[in-house]
């Protein structure tokens, strides 16, 4: 037999034997199959529901008062009397109500906050701002924000369902009093100073009135 020829059927066999091979290792495929799918890795851990332990303590009370003060108990009582009622958006909303009465003590403008504020002590800040108008006085002020704010203690009447929280603010603002001249008598443009206080809030949990009143001030 010609050599060339023997060559060929000798690699027309082995081709032959190579396709068989193939065949039995890969399968066949019929139609359209997905794209591969990516294997969970091994040893990974299984995702875990968050749980709710029952009975636990509240950390929305013992993050701000010690767990078992007369304050934790107070707490834990409006929020019996009113499941809505959150401390942590308590504090929230106590910061935004110092800026605002604050500002408006110090620009002159009670009426815009008076629904926030008890009778007396919107008669008492009311009497600072007549002194003022009365020697002529004005003011510039500049809220630069609050730089520190805690809830210092709080009570619950189960009587009269009244609840009350003081907190402490450190705000900073820039603060300047001119006289009916116009010179500086107090402060400088530019200059900060920090205004500390404790303010009392009160409020009848369960009413159908959300918001919160100033029913006294203290240092």
């Amino acid at each position: 037999m010609n050599s060339p020829i023997l060559q060929l059927l000798v690699l027309a066999g082995i081709a032959i034997f190579l396709i068989l091979r193939l065949k039995s290792v890969l399968g066949t495929r019929d139609g359209y199959e997905g794209p591969p799918r990516t294997q969970p890795r091994t040893g990974q851990a299984p995702r875990r529901e968050f749980e709710v332990i029952e009975g636990g303590p509240d950390h929305d009370i013992i993050d701000h008062v010690p767990e078992d003060s007369d304050a934790a108990a107070a707490l834990a009582e409006m929020k019996r009397i009113e499941p809505d009622f959150n401390v942590t958006g308590f504090l929230q909303g106590a910061r935004g109500a110092y800026e605002m009465i604050l500002m408006a003590f110090e620009q002159g403008k009670l009426d815009e906050v008076m629904p926030f504020m008890d009778r007396d002590v919107y008669e008492a800040f009311a009497q600072v701002v007549d002194d003022r108008e009365k020697q002529g006085l004005t003011i510039e002020a500049e809220f630069l924000g609050v730089r520190d704010l805690a809830l210092v203690d709080a009570r619950f009447n189960s009587d009269t369902k009244s609840a009350e929280i003081d907190v402490r603010c450190v705000g900073e603002l820039i603060s300047v009093v001119r006289d009916a001249n116009g010179e500086i008598i107090e402060g400088a443009p530019g200059q900060s100073k920090r205004q500390k206080d404790i303010w009392t809030y009160e409020r009848v949990m369960g009413s159908d009135d959300p918001n919160w009143r100033l029913v006294a001030t203290g240092e």
